[in-house]
C-alpha cells in the first residue's frame, strides 16, 4: 500500500512538473519578443547615452601625451602634436577621423571642420615625417624634439586653431570611455576643464522643451478629464443599445490614420480654415483679425487633445459601468440631493478610472511627437520631436538615449508616485 502511495505521489509529481514546463514553453516565445523588442532597445538605449569609447579608441597616444598638460599652461607639449600626427595617420587610414570630429563637434561647435581640414592635411603630407614620428617611440638622442617641432608646424599648417589650447582642452576633457556629457546637455549643462558650467545662452533649449512638453501634457490631460467624464458617465448610464452606439463614436478616431486625424486640424484651424470661418460668420471673430491656432502651442493642445480623448474615455467607462446604481438611489432615497450623491457616493468609486484615464494620457502626450510637428511649428513643439531630430537628423544618437531616459525615469517616478496615492491594484484601463 505505501508503495502504491509513493508511486501515485512520483507520478502526481511528474504531471505536475511537466505542466510546468509546458507552461513555461508556452511563455518561452513571448519573452523573446519582449526580449529583443523591448528590454534590449532600452539597453541599448542606456548604454548610449554613456558611451565615449570613439575618442579613446581613436586618439589613445594624445590622451597620454596630454595627462600632465593643463589649459592653464598655454599650448600642450610638442610630444602632443607629435602623438596627435600619429593617432590621426591611423584614424585617416581606418576612416574614422570625420567619427570623432562629429563626436566632439557636440560638445563644441567647430570640431567636425577641424578632425575635416586635419584629415585632409595628413592624407596630403609628405609620408616621411609620419615615418619618421611612428620611428620616434625608441629615440633617445634628442632628435625626437625636433620632429615633435615638425609635427607641431605640419599641424598648423593644416589649420591653425592647433594653436589654440581649446581644442587640445576639449579632447582631454572627453577621453574618458564613459561620459555624462550627454546628460549634461540634456539639461543644458556641459562638461570643461574647471568642471560642470551652463550652455551658451543661445543652446540652453532642453529645459525649457522639457517644461513645456511638461505643462502641455498636464493641460491635455485635465483637457481630456473634463471633456471625458462627463461623456464616460453617459456611457455608464445609458442602456445598452445607446451605449454601444456612443462607444462605436468614441472608438471612431481609431479607424482613422494618425497622420490623417492630424492633418484634418491643420486644414480646420488654419487662419482661412473652417473653424476661423465659423467664428467670422458668428460674428465672434472680424475678418481682419482671425484667430492663430495653428503652429503654436494651442494648435497642439486642440489637437492632441482629441486624439488622446479615448485614452481617457475607456478606462473611466470601464470603472463606472461597475458602479451599482443603487448606492445613487440609495443615497437619494435617505434625503442626499442629486449632487450629494454623485459627490459623495458615485465619484469616489471611479477615482480608479480617473488615475488610470490621467496617467495613460499623461505618458503618452508626453512622448508624441507627430502631432506636436505637424501643428507645433516652434512654440508648440515637445521634447520627443528633438529626440526625434537628433536621431534622424543631428544623428547625436547619444543625445538623444540621453533624452529618451530622462522621459523614461519620469514615466516611472510618475507609475511611483501613482502607485503609492492610489495602489497600482487599482489600476483599471479596460
Amino acid at each position: 500500500m505505501a508503495g502504491t502511495m509513493k508511486h501515485l505521489q512520483h507520478h502526481v509529481k511528474w504531471a505536475q512538473r511537466r505542466q510546468k514546463w509546458w507552461a513555461l514553453a508556452l511563455i518561452v516565445p513571448l519573452f523573446i519578443f519582449v526580449l529583443f523588442s523591448f528590454l534590449w532597445p532600452i539597453g541599448m538605449m542606456l548604454s548610449r547615452s554613456v558611451e565615449n569609447s570613439i575618442v579613446a579608441d581613436t586618439l589613445p597616444l594624445t590622451i597620454v601625451a596630454l595627462e600632465d598638460w593643463t589649459a592653464d599652461g598655454g599650448e600642450p607639449p610638442p610630444a602632443a602634436y607629435l602623438a596627435l600626427l600619429q593617432d590621426m595617420t591611423a584614424a585617416v587610414a581606418g576612416r574614422t577621423h570625420n567619427q570623432l570630429g562629429s563626436r566632439l563637434n557636440y560638445e563644441e561647435s567647430g570640431m567636425a571642420s577641424l578632425f575635416r581640414r586635419t584629415g585632409r592635411g595628413v592624407q596630403q603630407m609628405d609620408s616621411a615625417l609620419v615615418t619618421q614620428a611612428i620611428d620616434f617611440a625608441a629615440d633617445k638622442n634628442g632628435l625626437g624634439i625636433v620632429v615633435a617641432i615638425t609635427a607641431r608646424d605640419a599641424l598648423i599648417a593644416m589649420d591653425s586653431r592647433w594653436a589654440s589650447p581649446r581644442p587640445w582642452t576639449i579632447i582631454k576633457t572627453h577621453a574618458a570611455p564613459l561620459t555624462d556629457g550627454y546628460f549634461l546637455q540634456a539639461i543644458d549643462l556641459r562638461r570643461s576643464s574647471q568642471g560642470i558650467d551652463r550652455q551658451p545662452v543661445e543652446r540652453r533649449i532642453m529645459l525649457r522643451l522639457f517644461l513645456r512638453t511638461f505643462v502641455m501634457s498636464l493641460v491635455i490631460t485635465v483637457a481630456c478629464l473634463l471633456l471625458g467624464y462627463p461623456l464616460a458617465y453617459l456611457l455608464a448610464e445609458s442602456p445598452p443599445g445607446r451605449a454601444n452606439l456612443l462607444l462605436i463614436l468614441v472608438l471612431l478616431p481609431f479607424w482613422t490614420s494618425l497622420l490623417v486625424r492630424t492633418s484634418a486640424w491643420k486644414v480646420l484651424l488654419q487662419q482661412q480654415g473652417v473653424v476661423n470661418d465659423i467664428l467670422v460668420w458668428l460674428g465672434l471673430v472680424a475678418d481682419a483679425e482671425r484667430l492663430v491656432m495653428i503652429n503654436n502651442h494651442v494648435g497642439t493642445i486642440i489637437a492632441m487633445t482629441h486624439i488622446l480623448l479615448p485614452f481617457m474615455i475607456l478606462p473611466l467607462y470601464s470603472v463606472m459601468g461597475t458602479i451599482p446604481r443603487t448606492l445613487s438611489h440609495a443615497a437619494r432615497s435617505l434625503g442626499a440631493s442629486s449632487w450629494a450623491a454623485f459627490w459623495r457616493v458615485y465619484f469616489p468609486q471611479s477615482v480608479p478610472g480617473i488615475g488610470a484615464g490621467t496617467l495613460l494620457v499623461f505618458i503618452l502626450a508626453m512622448g508624441y511627437y507627430i502631432t506636436p510637428e505637424i501643428v507645433g511649428g516652434t512654440s508648440g513643439v515637445f521634447i520627443s520631436n528633438r529626440i526625434a531630430y537628433h536621431i534622424s537628423t543631428s544623428l547625436n544618437w547619444g543625445l538623444a538615449a540621453a533624452l529618451g531616459v530622462i522621459l523614461l525615469v519620469t514615466v516611472l517616478v510618475l507609475y511611483w508616485a501613482y502607485d503609492r496615492i492610489l495602489g497600482a491594484g487599482s489600476l483599471r484601463l479596460g
